[in-house]
C-alpha cells in the first residue's frame, strides 16, 4: 500500500534501536578512536571554573588560537546559546542547572600542546594534550581521538545565491563542532560574480547581483579566513574555468567564445576562448591577485562540465584548432587551455585541485595534484583508476546535499565508505577524505544552515571516525543529542524525527 510520510518515517525507525536506548557514547559526535568513561561527575561551577595554558605546554599565553578557543568554549560551557557569529552569550537555560546531590567540583581545564593527542579529567584538574592546537575536547572520561581522513571539506556556492558573510561564519562555527576543517568555497560561476577584485574591478561591478550589496570585499574575504583559521578551517577557494563563466565575460571583453550560427554571431556566448592571447593575460592577473588573497597553498580550479559547441562554431577557434594540430578533438583544446592556467598557478607557488573532468581528459598535471570525484555513475571505478595513476583524490560523489528528501536521508550519507573499491593498500592511501557539496541553485542565506545540518554531520563522523563505526541506532542516539547541542549553540540545525530539544532555536 502507499506509505504516508508519517507511515514512511516509522519504517525508518526499524532500522534503528528503540527511541528510549542511548548510546553508551552519549552524544559523542563524532565518535572518537578511543573512549574510557570512569563513572565519576564534576560540576563546573562557572565562577570558579577556568581554561587555561599548562606550564609544560609549548603553546603558552599570547597563542592567539587557542585563547580564543578557550573564551569560545567557556560561553558553549556556561551559556545555552554562545554565537560567536554574533559575540554575544545569552542567559542559562535548564541544562545549566545542578540537577543532583553534590559532585566534586571542577576548577580547571589545563590545555598542553605536546606530542598526543588525549584528555584526561580527574577530581578537581583536567588536562587535556594535544600535538596541534586544533580540536580540542572536554569530557569526563579519557579520549585518544585523531581523524581518520584529513581533508574533511564543505562545500558552500555563492554565485546562484549570495551568501550573505555572517550566515558563512555561521557555517564555519558549525563545521568546527562537527570537526570539519576545509572550506571548499565555490565563490563565482556562470550567474554571478561576487569576489571584488582588486585588479579587475569591473567583474563584480558588471558581473554581481549587485555591485555593492552582492560582492565580497577584500575584508569580508579577510574577515573569512581569520575566522576560519581561529577554528582550524583552511578556506580554498574555486574559480572555475573555461566553464561556469558567463558571469565573467560581462565585466571583461572578449574572455568568452563568441558563438555562431552557421556564418553570422549569435548573440550568446560560450566557454573561456582559448584561442586569443589576452586570456591568458587575463589569467596570469586574476591568479596572482587570488593567490595571495587567499594563504592556502591550494586553489581549485574546476574545469568540469565544459561544453564544446560554442568552439565547434567559432571560426577563430577552428582555425586555432588547425594551427596546433588539435583536428576535430576539443577535448585537446581543454586540455591546451588547462595545462596553461595549470602554469600560471604553479608560477605563483599554489598547489591545485581539479575536479575529475580534468583528469579523464587527459590534461599533464603535477603529481601533487588533487582529483575531486564527483560523478555518481562508477564512482568507484574513477577511484581506483585516479589513484592507479598515483593522484591524491578526494570523494564528492556520494555527499551532494542540495538533493533532498522526506525523513532521514542522513543515513544514506552516513552508510558510505570512501575506500570500497577495488585498489591496493597504497591507492587506498591517496584518498585522503571528501566533501559535502551544497550547491547553491536553491540555497541561500534562508535555508543554507538547516539544509547543512545535521545531513553533514553524518558525513562528518565518516570521515572522522574509525571505518567500523556504522551502528545506525548508535549514530541517532548521538546525532540527535548532538542535533540539540548545535541549536543550543545558535545553529538552527534541522529537525531528524518527531521530539523536541530542551532549548529550541530562537533566531
Amino acid at each position: 500500500p502507499a506509505h504516508s510520510p508519517t507511515h514512511y518515517s516509522l519504517l525508518l525507525l526499524d532500522w534503528f534501536q528503540p527511541l528510549d536506548t542511548d548510546s553508551p557514547y552519549g552524544s559523542l559526535w563524532p565518535l572518537p578512536q578511543t573512549v574510557r568513561f570512569d563513572g565519576e561527575c564534576y560540576r563546573l561551577n562557572q565562577g570558579r571554573f577556568q581554561i587555561l595554558h599548562s606550564s609544560t605546554s609549548t603553546a603558552t599565553v599570547g597563542c592567539g588560537i587557542l585563547d580564543d578557543a578557550f573564551r569560545r568554549y567557556f560561553g558553549y560551557i556556561f551559556s545555552s546559546s554562545y554565537r560567536t557569529t554574533h559575540r554575544r552569550p545569552v542567559s542559562s537555560g535548564p541544562e545549566d542547572k545542578e540537577k543532583s546531590a553534590p559532585v566534586p567540583e571542577m576548577l580547571q581545564l589545563q590545555v598542553t600542546i605536546c606530542l598526543a593527542d588525549e584528555i584526561h579529567v580527574s577530581k578537581l584538574r583536567a588536562t587535556l594534550k594535544a600535538e596541534t592546537v586544533w580540536g580540542h575536547l572536554i569530557n569526563k572520561t579519557d579520549i585518544i581521538d585523531f581523524p581518520r581522513f584529513t581533508h574533511r571539506g564543505i562545500l558552500i556556492d555563492s554565485s546562484r545565491h549570495y551568501l550573505p558573510v555572517e550566515v558563512i561564519l555561521q557555517t564555519l562555527d558549525a563545521m568546527s563542532f562537527n570537526k570539519f576543517n576545509v572550506l571548499h568555497w565555490h565563490i563565482v560561476d556562470d550567474q554571478s560574480f561576487p569576489y571584488q577584485s582588486i585588479t579587475f574591478p569591473e567583474l563584480s561591478q558588471q558581473g554581481a547581483y549587485h555591485p555593492v550589496t552582492h560582492i565580497y570585499t577584500a575584508s569580508d574575504v579577510k574577515e573569512i579566513i581569520e575566522y576560519a583559521r581561529l577554528r582550524g578551517v583552511r578556506v580554498i577557494p574555486e574559480f572555475d574555468t573555461p566553464g561556469h563563466t558567463q558571469s565573467w565575460g560581462k565585466g571583461q571583453a572578449d574572455l568568452l567564445t563568441q558563438c555562431y550560427n552557421g556564418e553570422e554571431p549569435s548573440r550568446t556566448f560560450g566557454p573561456v576562448n582559448p584561442a586569443v592571447n589576452t586570456t591568458f593575460g587575463f589569467m596570469t592577473k586574476l591568479f596572482k591577485e587570488i593567490s595571495r588573497t587567499f594563504p592556502d597553498d591550494y586553489i581549485h580550479l574546476g574545469g568540469d562540465e565544459v561544453d564544446f559547441s560554442c568552439w565547434r562554431s567559432n571560426p577563430t577557434v577552428k582555425q586555432f584548432m588547425e594551427s596546433h594540430g588539435f583536428g576535430t578533438d576539443y577535448r585537446k583544446l581543454e586540455s591546451f587551455y588547462i595545462q596553461s592556467v595549470l602554469d600560471i598557478v604553479s608560477a605563483n607557488r599554489k598547489g591545485y585541485m581539479i575536479w575529475q573532468e580534468v583528469f579523464d581528459n587527459g590534461v599533464k598535471i603535477k603529481p601533487d595534484t588533487v582529483v575531486e570525484v564527483w560523478m555518481e555513475s562508477n564512482v568507484k571505478r574513477e577511484l581506483a583508476k585516479v589513484t592507479r595513476a598515483g593522484f591524491t583524490t578526494i570523494l564528492a560523489a556520494p555527499w551532494y546535499l542540495d538533493y533532498v528528501s522526506y525523513g532521514q536521508d542522513w543515513v544514506k550519507y552516513y552508510q558510505v565508505e570512501p575506500l570500497h573499491f577495488n585498489g591496493t593498500a597504497a591507492q587506498k592511501k591517496l584518498v585522503i577524505g571528501g566533501e559535502a557539496c551544497l550547491w547553491g541553485e536553491y540555497v541561500d542565506g534562508t535555508n543554507l544552515t538547516p539544509r547543512l545540518w545535521p545531513r553533514a554531520s553524518a558525513v562528518g563522523e565518516r570521515l572522522w571516525s574509525q571505518e567500523n563505526v556504522t551502528v545506525l541506532g548508535d549514530a541517532y542516539s548521538r546525532l540527535t543529542k548532538h542535533r540539540c547541542r548545535m541549536i543550543r549553540r545558535g545553529i538552527p540545525a534541522e529537525p531528524m524525527f518527531v521530539g523536541h530539544c530542551a532549548y529550541e532555536y530562537k533566531g
